[in-house]
């Protein structure tokens, strides 16, 4: 019903810079949030950014001053700029949207695919 196609990913080394965006398509009325996670091995999946279709945005503490979310409300994409990247930064990083398919219906979280971000010298 609902894609989420991710591209941007790769190796970066620290302190480079890498620019994630993610397309939302399928059977979309409305979307309430599209924002980025990201998983490292081990760890659990932790939210890093997250913008609303009026533009609040919420970051986690550790991307701060670093990293920038944007969207696009009519093109249904989300970018993630990430500056400053160190190595902890490393996971594969995923996009989730909030997504009415029709107006009779509750918003309903999707996922990407995921895109691997390796920060290594």
């Amino acid at each position: 019903q609902v894609q989420l196609v991710e591209s941007g990913g790769g190796l970066v080394q620290p302190g480079g810079s890498l620019t994630l965006s993610c397309a939302a398509s399928g059977m979309i009325f409305s979307i309430y949030v599209m924002g980025w996670y990201r998983q490292a091995p081990g760890k659990q999946r932790e939210l890093v950014a997250a913008i609303t279709s009026r533009g609040a945005t919420n970051y986690q503490d550790s991307v701060k001053g670093r990293f920038t979310i944007s969207g696009d409300n009519a093109k249904n994409t989300v970018n993630l700029q990430m500056n400053s990247l160190k190595p902890e930064d490393t996971a594969v990083y995923y996009c989730n949207a909030d997504v009415k398919t029709s107006a009779g219906t509750n918003y309903k979280g999707y996922w990407g695919q995921g895109t691997q971000v390796t920060v290594s010298s």
